[in-house]
This record gives structure tokens, sequence and C-alpha cells, in this order.
């Protein structure tokens, strides 16, 4: 398992997409970092996760899945913190 940081910007939407749902069925579990970004633990790789989302973007959004390891260093809710520091490796 890895953890992947998912974010994204979906402009010029009449009606907002599912992505959130999927981006949280897409790990075994996650973290949400801001509105539009969250850490997922999840056993599939960026691209493999990058190419379910994609369905959900047009040609003027941006989507953007990157592993995440240690060190990382930021200031967040403690159980968010908890969550990163228990599945975060170097």
């Amino acid at each position: 398992m890895s953890v992947l940081l998912v974010t994204y910007d979906l402009n010029n939407e009449t009606k907002r997409p599912p992505i959130v749902q999927d981006i949280k069925k897409l790990g075994q579990s996650w973290a949400r970092l801001s509105e539009s970004s969250y850490a997922i633990d999840t056993h599939l790789t960026p691209q493999q996760v990058y190419n379910q989302l994609d369905k959900h973007t047009d040609s003027d959004d941006q989507i953007a899945v990157i592993t995440l390891k240690k060190p990382w260093y930021g200031y967040h809710a403690r159980d968010v913190v908890n969550w990163l520091e228990a599945r975060l490796n170097y």
C-alpha cells in the first residue's frame, strides 16, 4: 500500500461530478487535506488512480496524483496529522 495525494481543480462546472466519492472509494482509507486535496491509502498506482478520476475532468480542469512519503511538514487537524504519521514511510 502507498499513500497518494490526489489534488484537483474543476473549473466552470455547471454540475459538480462525484469526484470526491470516487477518490474515497479508491483508497482503503483517506484524509481530507483541503477542499480539493485528499490523501488516500491505496494499493493502486498513481496512474491507475488518475485513470479512474480522469472521467470527471475536461479540457480546462487539472488533476494530479502524487506519491507521499516522509519526511513531511505541515500544520493540520490532529486527526489528519495522526492519519499521515501512521501511514507515511520513508
